[in-house]
C-alpha cells in the first residue's frame, strides 16, 4: 500500500500502526482534528501475565468544547508515569530484547511533556529508530474532513474498530492461550528484537 497516509497520533501505538508507516511512502499525522476521548491517541495496549492491560496517558481538555488534538496537555496529578513504567517491567522483564530498549523507551516517558502530541511524535520517532524505518513524517496545517484523503486511517485503527489487519505471529512471553494481536509496537519490539520489522 505505496503512497501518502493520514493517521492520527498515538501513544506507543499498535503494531498495525506501524505496519502502515513501514509500507507508506509519506505519513501525515493529524493534530487538528477534535480530540477523541478513549482510543490509541493516549493509550496502548499491552500483555502482562494476567492478560491484555490498557495503559492510559491521563489528559487535561481545558475550557475549550471541542480542543483539538494539538492543545491536549498532559495531567500529571496522576502518577501514570510509574505505572506505565512498572507495567512495562513486569510485562516484559523477561522478554528477550527487554534490556536493550527499556532504557530508551523511560528516558522519553519520565520527561515533563506539556502535550500529548509532543509526548507521542518523539516515542514514534524512537520506535522509527529501533525499527530502521526511514519515512518523511508530516503534521497536519488544516482538517481534512472524512473520505477526503485516499489513505485515511485515522479513525480506523482504534480499540474498537474492526479494521482488518492480519498482523503475522510472533513470540509473546505471556501468550499461554495463543497468540494476542493488535497490541502495542512495544510487545513486538521487547519480544523480538532487531527482527521486528521484518513481521509488520
Amino acid at each position: 500500500m505505496p503512497g501518502n497516509i493520514l493517521l492520527s497520533t498515538s501513544y506507543l501505538p499498535p503494531v498495525e500502526y506501524l505496519s502502515l508507516i513501514y509500507r507508506a511512502d509519506k505519513v501525515t499525522i493529524e493534530k487538528e482534528e477534535s480530540y477523541l476521548k478513549q482510543t490509541y491517541r493516549n493509550r496502548c495496549r499491552i500483555l502482562t501475565a494476567g492478560g491484555i492491560m490498557n495503559l492510559t496517558v491521563p489528559v487535561m481538555k481545558g475550557d475549550q468544547k471541542n480542543p483539538a488534538t494539538k492543545d491536549i496537555t498532559i495531567d500529571y496529578t496522576k502518577r501514570w508515569q510509574q505505572v506505565h513504567l512498572r507495567a512495562m517491567i513486569s510485562s516484559y522483564n523477561s522478554s528477550p530484547y527487554f534490556q536493550y530498549y527499556f532504557k530508551e523507551f523511560e528516558k522519553i516517558i519520565i520527561k515533563p511533556y506539556k502535550y500529548l502530541i509532543d509526548l507521542n511524535n518523539d516515542l514514534l520517532a524512537l520506535i522509527l529508530k529501533i525499527l530502521d524505518i526511514k519515512r518523511t513524517i508530516t503534521f497536519s496545517t488544516v482538517f481534512e474532513p472524512l473520505n477526503l484523503h485516499v489513505n485515511d486511517y485515522r479513525y480506523n485503527i482504534a480499540p474498537k474498530s474492526l479494521y482488518a489487519y492480519n498482523g503475522k505471529v510472533y513470540y509473546q512471553v505471556f501468550a499461554k492461550e495463543g497468540f494476542v494481536p493488535r497490541l502495542s509496537i512495544i510487545d513486538l519490539i521487547y519480544n523480538m528484537g532487531p527482527g521486528s520489522t521484518e513481521l509488520l
